[in-house]
């Protein structure tokens, strides 16, 4: 159960769900968020993976961590693992690429964010060889910020890992400093 004390920062309170509840069964017609429209530039993207389990914390992270109240939204499976150079997943990544650039340019964006998570079911469809996950996940996000930067080069690029850790999710931030 989902209580409405939870929420997403700066969100509101999430649903509640009770299994004695059942939902509304006439359809939406229309709804007015409570929140204000705000014109003001957002400064920052967050690419990460889609993984609906980790949604709760990547808000969290992002709003109190790293103070982004207001910030572009990429999540797509696997996040920017697209981006390091898998053929499997060669028009993904130019479509991500195409995405971002669009983002940056239009938003005047000054940072871009990247977050991978272990067990990460993207890769279940790659072939890795017999690197371990996470030092592939290391090496993917790298190449992501070098891709990035290659095309972006006034863009920070930061990349954290987060991992599940005694019923939490724990970010750490890796190093993508540009290779030289």
């Amino acid at each position: 159960m989902i209580s409405a004390n939870h929420s997403f920062p700066g969100y509101g309170p999430a649903v509640t769900k009770s299994p004695d509840k059942k939902p509304a069964t006439q359809p939406l017609k229309s709804h007015e968020s409570p929140h204000p429209f705000d014109e003001q530039g957002v400064g920052a993207a967050a690419v990460y993976c889609s993984d609906g389990r980790f949604g709760e914390q990547m808000y969290d992270f992002l709003h109190q961590r790293l103070g982004l109240p207001r910030y572009d939204r990429v999540a797509v499976p696997g996040g920017a693992a697209c981006m390091a150079g898998h053929m499997m997943v060669y028009h993904e990544a130019a479509a991500l690429d195409r995405q971002l650039s669009l983002l940056i340019t239009s938003h005047e964006l000054k940072k871009v964010v990247l977050i991978a998570h272990e067990n990460c079911g993207f890769y279940k469809s790659l072939w890795i060889a017999t690197t371990p996950l996470e030092q592939q996940l290391a090496q993917d996000l790298k190449k992501a910020a070098d891709q990035i930067r290659s095309h972006h080069p006034r863009v920070e690029v930061e990349a954290y890992f987060s991992r599940k850790l005694e019923g939490q999710v724990r970010f750490e931030k890796w190093d993508v400093t540009p290779s030289r």
